[in-house]
């Protein structure tokens, strides 16, 4: 009985599955025929279960995990498997640290597969998804370094409230800031070393652009002037999302100066060129444009708390996330001093506060709503203590941003809670400090009780308009499918796809030798796969020069970004495919020069290629030119192959 077709996402997931699961799969690549990953443990792949899944053509379990798929599939079925682990082709995949994540069983993940492979993709889901991958890595460390900011918070609010002893408990607080700011403080290097890498840049080098916001080189006593207002710049203006823009155009640059800078001076040239272009821009475009931005608020500001009431408490804890995001919440330190100054208390932070809170009633609601999504609940699980504590980037970075819809029902939720500060009026905090629990020590006048009641109009203000309004419909839409135990229906593969079906005419296609050397036959090979025929039938050819030509008249139909591989398929249907090579994938195309692209008509006299066989011998590879017929359904006899020495051009085998 045939095995029935499965869709791409869900032979990617059963593959993961019969490797031993995703934790046990270390990175995935694949070349023209073969799914290849390095695993964490050999003894768990379960090399019979992966025989059996349809699509499969052939497994090799040896340094690396080598499941056969077969040309024109198995780009397709590498990408969905690095896409499930949330990865690029090549890149290391974490394993899971995260309680109930490894409960996820395989139908589970085929689900998620198909669901997202449903979704209509738009710039702004890519945007999101980019912020997601750039700051779902810092999560253990926002919620580590938050924890004790959270605490050192409470401590030095006490200590400012006279209810503890400044003399004794100063010392330890101090330690505790030294703990968290490595990184709040560092935080913008961070962005840049993780943006870099999702944006395709070189690591490092998004660090330090990260870091030019910091200014840390600046002269305090003759500052770099903001362009638009001839003021100085303020580090941190331009914010973390300014961080993020100036590495993507660092990406951008890179890979234009990578194909236009001359090998030999391109590991100079290029990342000189774009620390100034960018860091240049960074520091006289992208920050003094914050700047500005932030200067056209103060006015806005200033109105809307002469305003005063619910509205300017609305306003201002809706706003106040987008403000620290861009970096413009800096304005704000001058307006709480002199209320200090004037009044004793600045009733505009705890106002700001609520934007918090209406983090932490988002995070609830999502909780609620999505609590089967067990990666989501794990990472809300970690951030809300520190968000009650008033640490609310995990919350914001890790959750409500990457979903999208949640970050602006969070800011709706803290204008909510705003309100509710500016209407009661009068609740003032003594010193400036973090927001959340942490500000309770600090409330002027003993009027704590008004501010815990904003805390949790903005707890619910943010969980209802999240509850309704806020659940991505994707997410909801993969729980309940996963709650009721469905399989997810995807549009099966064609009849064609999934049996390589062709009008084949009764004819037979000649195949001629690759190169002057030695002809044999593919039971010779000294790779297992295709000495196995897994691919199909055929024959190699041990060159004596590296002119390569092709092995039958046909259509180029494939070549493989490592120029190891290229695809033919002749006039009668027969898809043939030339590997140069054994295991030359992993030289990334240095031996090979390809003189043919997709599409291009060839004969036996095209030459197709140049090898250097001297670097596939320096790398010991076997220098095998091996032509097979993958779709052998389509074939009904096979000649005779003449073996031996053989001159490129020469007839060897005929297959009907």
């Amino acid at each position: 009985m045939a095995k029935e077709a499965l869709s791409v996402e869900e032979l990617a997931a059963k593959i993961y599955a019969a490797s031993g699961g995703m934790d046990n799969v270390e990175s995935v690549n694949h070349c023209m025929t073969r799914v290849r990953m390095t695993v964490r443990d050999h003894d768990k792949v379960d090399q019979q279960g992966l025989k059996d899944i349809p699509g499969v053509m052939g497994v090799v379990n040896d340094e690396q995990l080598q499941v056969i798929i077969g040309p024109g599939k198995v780009n397709k079925v590498a990408n969905a498997m690095v896409a499930q682990a949330g990865v690029d082709l090549g890149q290391e995949i974490p394993q899971s640290t995260l309680s109930g994540k490894d409960a996820l069983s395989a139908k589970t993940a085929e689900m998620k597969a198909a669901q997202k492979a449903k979704q209509k993709q738009s710039p702004f889901k890519s945007l999101l998804k980019d912020i997601s991958n750039i700051f779902v890595p810092m999560i253990p460390a926002f919620v580590g370094a938050g924890l004790v900011a959270g605490i050192a918070s409470v401590l030095t609010n006490l200590i400012t409230a006279g209810r503890l002893d400044g003399d004794t408990w100063n010392y330890y607080v101090m330690i505790l800031n030294i703990l968290k700011n490595g990184m709040f403080t560092y935080l913008a290097i961070f962005t840049g070393v993780n943006a870099a890498q999702v944006f395709k840049a070189n690591p490092t080098l998004g660090g330090v652009i990260g870091s030019v916001i910091l200014l840390s080189g600046m002269n305090p006593d003759a500052p770099i002037q903001n362009l638009f207002t001839g003021e100085a710049l303020v580090a941190n203006q331009g914010g973390i999302l300014g961080v993020i823009f100036a590495v993507w155009l660092l990406a951008k640059l890179e890979a234009v100066l990578h194909k236009v800078i001359p090998e030999a001076i391109d590991i100079i040239v290029t990342p000189t060129l774009c620390l100034l272009i960018i860091g240049l821009a960074e520091i006289f475009l992208i920050m003094p444009l914050a700047g500005a931005i932030s200067d056209s608020l103060v006015g806005s500001i200033n109105w809307v708390l002469n305003v005063g009431g619910a509205f300017s408490g609305f306003v201002l804890g809706a706003a106040f996330l987008p403000m620290v995001m861009f970096g413009l919440h800096q304005i704000l330190t001058p307006i709480h001093i002199q209320m200090i100054e004037a009044t004793g208390s600045t009733q505009l932070l705890p106002i700001l506060a609520m934007a918090g809170a209406g983090q932490v009633g988002a995070a609830l609601a999502l909780w609620v709503r999505l609590r089967k999504d067990k990666e989501l609940t794990e990472m809300i699980k970690g951030a809300l203590p520190v968000g009650i504590l008033g640490i609310g980037e995990p919350l914001i970075y890790g959750v409500t941003l990457p979903l999208g819809r949640p970050f602006i029902t969070a800011c709706i939720g803290g204008g909510i809670g705003g309100a509710v500060i500016g209407a009661l009026s009068n609740i003032g905090a003594t010193a400036i400090g973090p927001s959340g629990m942490a500000l309770i020590p600090l409330i002027a006048n003993g009027h704590w009780l008004g501010y815990i009641f904003g805390l949790l109009a903005g707890y619910a203000g943010g969980f209802v308009a999240t509850y309704f309004f806020g659940i991505p419909k994707d997410r909801l839409a993969a729980v309940k499918e996963t709650e009721a135990g469905t399989e997810t229906v995807v549009p099966q593969a064609t009849a064609a796809e999934n049996t390589n079906e062709r009008s084949v005419q009764d004819t037979t296609t000649t195949f001629y030798a690759v190169a002057n050397g030695q002809t044999k036959a593919l039971t010779e090979s000294s790779d297992p796969v295709f000495r196995q025929k897994m691919m199909g039938d055929g024959y190699f050819v041990l060159p004596e020069n590296g002119a390569i030509y092709a092995p039958v008249s046909g259509t180029v139909t494939a070549v493989f970004p490592t120029k190891h591989a290229i695809g033919f398929t002749t006039s009668s249907g027969l898809e043939v495919l030339l590997h140069m090579g054994v295991d030359t994938v992993e030289l990334k195309g240095i031996p090979f020069d390809v003189f043919v692209e997709v599409g291009q008509e060839v004969t036996p006299d095209t030459q197709v290629a140049q090898v250097d066989l001297p670097q596939l011998k320096a790398h010991q590879k076997a220098a095998e030119m091996l032509v097979l017929v993958t779709n052998m359904d389509a074939v009904s006899t096979v000649g005779t192959l003449k073996t031996g020495q053989t001159n490129a051009g020469e007839m060897v085998l005929n297959v009907k």
